[in-house]
């Protein structure tokens, strides 16, 4: 009897799973899928009208919109790449030199992926499971605890739905081996399915349009008798699914299925002609997917080097070329200027490699999109002016994105090197830890201020456009610059230390989310004392802004977090493992050249 876990498709499915744990999209997924179930449960349409959080009419109500608003656009992040990862690294001969089937290879490959992404997506379910036990003021939660309801209703609204959304995205990134193909068609599936809903089955028979609804917006969870009745009788109701839910699912089931035999009939295990690179990009998605010069010039660079440093007599490092990450500069004069130089250099290079991430491509898109989703279709009172409204509430969403980039970013920043196997070539660099330290430091900050940048440029032309004047560019100014920046600088250099002391990401990833969600958590039950909240969550409004003496106070503050900064990245400093293992790793180069 053949074991199903020791199978070709078992082996191909283990090693999807394994890469993706090693994908930090994977993470942000997982979190932001969690950060919304907090918001739906404790600020959602539940939250003071009697509904409790825990019954099915809940959560069974929730899903759909959810999955409809934020999944679609996980789902192409998540299985854009597995289908061309093979082939940009080059080892695909030696895959299909084994004894693989097609079939085995894109089964194996896409439902090891399938697999990882709905685990991210049950990150919401369980959050929603999680809390509750949590009490909070207006949220109402049923004295049973449910356990089958969370589960039963994710796979039926939620996992099905996107199994057929995955098979496409899988299918034509494979066949295009194009991972920005998919995601372009990530962001037109609103449009497309807004229109696929106006035009296409708004004609329909009310049976056919349930149907056809792959994400089951127009299924109705009650009767529309029962919708204005007391809450108490929504929350004692049993969804049962019925003939129309299970036809459709059914459906999406079926086209799963010949979404990806049109993929075994259209796939081919060749490469597609393209035009030569002169060196591959990292990509930060994967744990170690390139490098920064191929193999050959890397060696071919570092061979001059020591050619150099024998020329002028030995181990010299005033002569000796700097190798940062494929940047080679020379350091002709020892001293501060020197040190700034290589800093600015080796910040270049990092921020280049924190573009040309993939899953930036979705991620930056979400923040600006969530962050101005307010100011942009609904009508702010203004508090002290439109201004003052418009950036106050880009600010309050924004800081999560802020606090997730920074921690994530950063840690694939510090582990890098290490993953792509040049740490020992950036080790034996003649650069002082402070340069290779501050510059993931400033490149993770960089990416941060941008994002404030291009929100508040757009939070500015939506206000403008909407006719909401006279416009205040200070209200900007004053909330960005004194709120959020010296926030972000503070999250990065958080992350920077914690990544120097525990010297693993996953772990720090972990310990880093539990920490903000229970700050979060204890700031909204009125426990957000600033000394131990750096972005002053609940502590100020824009009249304290404008105010001199609370403005000053704010000011005075940031200066305590700015010290925190500064101790933040002078430990990280001290405790930098490199300081201890130079020696070593110039003693390896030396054996090698």
């Amino acid at each position: 009897m053949i074991n199903p876990f020791q199978t070709r498709f078992a082996a191909i499915f283990q090693n999807e799973v394994l890469l993706n744990s090693k994908r930090v999209a994977s993470y942000v997924v997982a979190a932001l899928c969690a950060g919304n179930a907090v918001l739906w449960w404790g600020w959602g349409p539940a939250a003071g009208r009697g509904l409790a959080t825990n019954s099915d009419f809940f959560i069974a109500g929730v899903l759909p919109p959810f999955s409809f608003l934020f999944l679609p656009l996980y789902t192409a992040l998540m299985m854009a790449d597995p289908g061309i990862r093979e082939f940009r690294h080059g080892i695909d001969p030696l895959i299909f030199s084994k004894p693989v089937s097609r079939a085995e290879y894109l089964l194996g490959k896409f439902f090891g992926n399938f697999f990882v992404l709905a685990c991210c997506q049950s990150a919401f379910v369980l959050t929603l499971f999680v809390l509750q036990w949590v009490p909070k003021k207006d949220v109402t939660v049923l004295p049973e605890t449910k356990f089958l309801a969370y589960p039963k209703h994710f796979l039926m609204f939620v996992a099905i739905s996107h199994m057929f959304l995955a098979a496409v995205y899988f299918t034509v990134g494979t066949l295009t081996r194009n991972a920005k193909i998919v995601y372009g068609l990530g962001i037109a599936f609103y449009p497309s399915y807004i229109s696929y809903q106006k035009v296409l089955l708004s004609g329909l028979p009310w049976r056919l349009k349930l149907a056809l609804d792959p994400l089951v917006m127009n299924r109705a969870l009650v009767p529309n008798s029962i919708r204005s009745n007391d809450p108490s009788l929504l929350n004692q109701l049993i969804i049962v699914y019925d003939t129309d839910l299970i036809v459709n699912r059914v459906l999406m089931v079926l086209l799963t299925a010949i979404c990806l035999a049109i993929l075994y009939v259209r796939f081919s295990t060749t490469e597609r002609s393209r035009p030569g690179e002169k060196f591959s990009a990292l990509n930060l998605s994967t744990a170690a997917e390139g490098v920064y010069y191929p193999e050959s010039a890397l060696l071919e660079t570092e061979q001059r080097a020591f050619q150099m440093r024998d020329r002028e007599g030995g181990p010299s490092t005033a002569r000796e070329p700097l190798l940062t990450r494929g940047l080679l500069t020379h350091s002709v004069n020892e001293g501060i200027r020197a040190t700034v130089n290589k800093l600015i250099a080796a910040v270049g290079v990092e921020f280049r490699l924190l573009l040309s991430e993939r899953s930036l491509v979705v991620i930056m898109p979400l923040a600006i999109f969530l962050s101005l989703l307010e100011v942009a279709f609904y009508n702010l009172p203004p508090d002290v002016s439109h201004s003052a409204a418009y950036t106050t509430n880009t600010a309050k969403l924004l800081l999560l994105f802020l606090v997730g980039i920074a921690v994530f970013y950063t840690g694939e920043a510090m582990h890098r090197d290490r993953e792509v196997r040049i740490e020992p070539v950036l080790w034996a660099a003649p650069a002082p830890n402070s340069v290779l330290l501050l510059s993931k430091f400033l490149s993770t900050l960089s990416l941060l201020a941008g994002l404030l940048v291009i929100v508040s440029i757009a939070a500015v032309v939506i206000q403008t456009f909407r006719g909401h004047t006279p416009l205040d560019v200070s209200a900007y100014l004053r909330v960005y610059g004194i709120i959020l920046l010296p926030g972000a600088v503070f999250f990065v250099a958080i992350s920077l230390l914690l990544n120097v002391v525990l010297r693993n990401k996953h772990l720090v990833y972990v310990i880093s989310i539990g920490t903000a969600v229970g700050l979060f958590y204890l700031y909204n039950l009125g426990y957000n004392h600033w000394l131990f909240n750096p972005a002053f969550y609940h502590l100020w409004t824009y009249a304290d802004l404008t105010h001199a003496l609370t403005a000053r106070n704010l000011v005075w503050r940031q200066l305590y977090w700015t010290a925190m900064v500064i101790g933040c990245l002078s430990v990280a400093h001290l405790l930098f493992e490199r300081k201890n293992n130079r020696r070593l790793m110039i003693g390896r180069l030396s054996h090698r050249s």
